[in-house]
């Protein structure tokens, strides 16, 4: 994940399990090839069977120039019989013609929607990560995810494309030319199988054995674009430290792993064409020698020979080309294990018991004996109650690692408790349906994130369709006009990608700005001001008193001095509450709260 995005991540999650990577199957599934034929190929039945009926025409057109030829060396060579010359040039020019049209009508068709079908695969695959729970970001780079909505589908082009018209195509091809290659001649026909029966072994050994390297391929390939991506998001921190050097010797170790594969994968499939071409050699000097044997003892004519020669190129071709487009379906069918591991990745708010749509939200939040583990025997939190009624703001403080950024994680529906409810309006969070709740949860981290386009576009997001009017108010709130005022694009000043172009306190309010133009009933603050410079702090303080009214709101605080007003106070230890109250009240008491408190007032 970036560096901006980490804290975000954190957050939800407050862990970093890591799960151990699939085993490459070693072919392929029979379960893969029905979801392939369900999802990809059914719903354009249609559209390939008028592939199938065109690559048919223009195969069966193909067969007309070795057909020709016998009748051109034999009558019109052999007995001077030029009258039939000009029907075989009609004939030949004809079929050439049809072969044209056939060939560009199938790559208009089935290419274009070859690339139609990766694009909605594309968006399918997108659609399904976007709405995976934070965790899985957070076990996952995402450069991989990248990688995995670009690159895997890509091989799908040869499922639904010219690749499997083709390869049906080319069997219709080689069986049509057998056929009259034994009613020419039965003994040179059955010598060219001899080789074609070796290389269909060969080839199906090679076949068992490249698909693993294709998905080890597609493994070395994200990752290699996964610390890519993370050298450029970091570029500032590589230069700040001198650490071009060691960057650009990571990139090369992971380049160099991935062309070791690739020279692997290219091996197996170059070795089958080498043996292919061997075998097919061996075969030509056979038919060469029993051919002209049959010649001289009168049993076939030149035309015959020639015809036959031909043929055999037309059912050799096709076998040829179909170990090619073997090949690619074999890396097609591994892009899409990987696309499918991804799919199979349940989606959060999925589950059958969120059925509760929450039309308005009040804002009383209760937590009923929650308890959260990221790993087994290994609790978060444990045994938290407290209730956040309506308005009011929470305070979590506690030393690193203590559990506040779990609790606020439960209460964003980031995480679901173990044991025990979190109720918002008596209701259980665990059943409402998450578009519901979380349209009126707003979020504020420390380090939190702006997108590539203008600062605009980046307060916007939270709502899209408001108004001028609502979008300036929301800014001024957040004192956001107090800088964009002195630029002279204003508002739609380009700030760069994750806001490089703006300071850290600008960026801050610019998220800030964000939340107020969403208007949230639950409000979430991971110490919103702890980037801010003590002018900026100053005006961020009074633009969050303003955003925090009439709404129930959480704060992670890091700078204790900053929650001095909040309702309730929750001094977490272990997982555990360990005090709660107001500020003086704990200040009163001298204990865990009392002791944070005084040690950073000495600091």
């Amino acid at each position: 994940m970036s560096t901006s995005a980490t804290r975000a991540s954190a957050f939800a999650a407050g862990s970093n399990p890591t799960h151990p990577p699939p085993k490459p199957k070693p072919k392929i599934s029979l379960s893969s090839v029905r979801h392939v034929f369900k999802a990809i190929i059914w719903p354009r039945r249609y559209l390939i069977l008028l592939g199938l009926g065109l690559i048919l025409i223009n195969r069966i057109s193909g067969l007309v120039l070795p057909g020709a030829s016998k009748y051109l060396i034999d009558e019109v060579i052999g007995n001077k019989n030029l009258a039939l010359l000009d029907l075989i040039l009609l004939a030949v020019g004809g079929a050439i013609i049809v072969q044209s049209v056939t060939s560009y009508s199938l790559t208009q068709l089935m290419g274009v929607e070859a690339h139609r079908l990766i694009q909605q695969l594309r968006a399918q695959v997108q659609a399904h990560i976007i709405r995976l729970p934070v965790r899985y970001f957070d076990n996952t780079r995402s450069g991989e995810l990248v990688s995995r909505i670009m690159t895997d589908v890509e091989g799908v082009r040869n499922l639904v494309g010219t690749g499997l018209v083709q390869l049906i195509g080319g069997v219709l091809t080689s069986v049509a030319s057998f056929v009259i290659l034994l009613r020419i001649n039965v003994t040179l026909t059955l010598v060219s199988l001899i080789p074609l029966a070796l290389f269909a072994v060969i080839s199906m050994q090679a076949f068992k054995k490249v698909r693993p390297i294709f998905r080890e391929r597609g493994k070395a390939s994200a990752e290699v674009t996964a610390r890519l991506t993370e050298a450029l998001n970091g570029i500032r921190v590589i230069k700040g430290f001198h650490a071009e050097g060691r960057e650009e010797e990571t990139f090369t170790v992971g380049a160099n792993n991935l062309f070791a594969i690739v020279r692997r994968s290219m091996t197996v499939t170059s070795l089958v064409t080498s043996i292919a071409t061997l075998l097919m050699g061996l075969a030509s000097v056979a038919l060469m020698w029993f051919g002209s044997h049959r010649i001289v003892g009168g049993e076939m004519t030149v035309g015959d020979f020639f015809a036959f020669t031909l043929y055999l190129g037309f059912m050799i071709s096709p076998i040829i080309q179909m170990s090619n487009i073997g090949t690619q379906m074999t890396e097609a069918f591994a892009g899409l294990d990987r696309m499918e591991e991804v799919l199979n990745e349940e989606t959060e708010g999925g589950e059958s018991g969120r059925t509760h749509r929450l039309d308005e939200i009040h804002g009383d939040i209760v937590f009923e004996n929650v308890s959260f583990s990221y790993e087994p025997d290994k609790p978060a939190v444990q045994d938290i109650s407290f209730e956040a009624p309506s308005g009011t703001v929470t305070a979590f403080v506690g030393s690193s690692g203590s559990g506040k950024t779990t609790l606020a994680g439960l209460a964003a529906s980031f995480l679901k408790p173990d044991a025990g409810t979190v109720r918002i309006d008596g209701i259980d969070l665990a059943t409402v349906t998450l578009a519901s709740y979380r349209s009126r949860l707003g979020v504020v981290l420390q380090n939190d994130f702006l997108f590539e386009g203008t600062i605009r576009e980046n307060i916007l997001y939270a709502r899209p369709d408001a108004s001028t009017g609502q979008l300036e108010e929301a800014a001024r709130a957040a004192y956001v006009t107090e800088f964009t005022d002195r630029f002279e694009k204003g508002l739609d000043t380009v700030i760069g990608e994750r806001g490089v172009k703006l300071s850290g306190g600008q960026r801050q309010r610019v998220t800030i700005a964000r939340a107020v133009l969403a208007d949230p009933r639950i409000l979430i603050l991971d110490e919103a001001t702890s980037n801010l410079d003590t002018e900026s702090e100053a005006l961020i303080q009074e633009s969050l008193r303003h955003l925090m009214q009439g709404r129930t709101t959480f704060v992670i605080a890091h700078r204790l001095s900053t929650i001095r007003q909040a309702d309730q106070i929750l001094v977490i230890e272990e997982g555990r509450i360990v005090q709660a109250g107001r500020h003086d009240e704990l200040i009163a008491r001298q204990g865990r709260y009392f002791d944070l408190y005084t040690y950073q007032a000495r600091i």
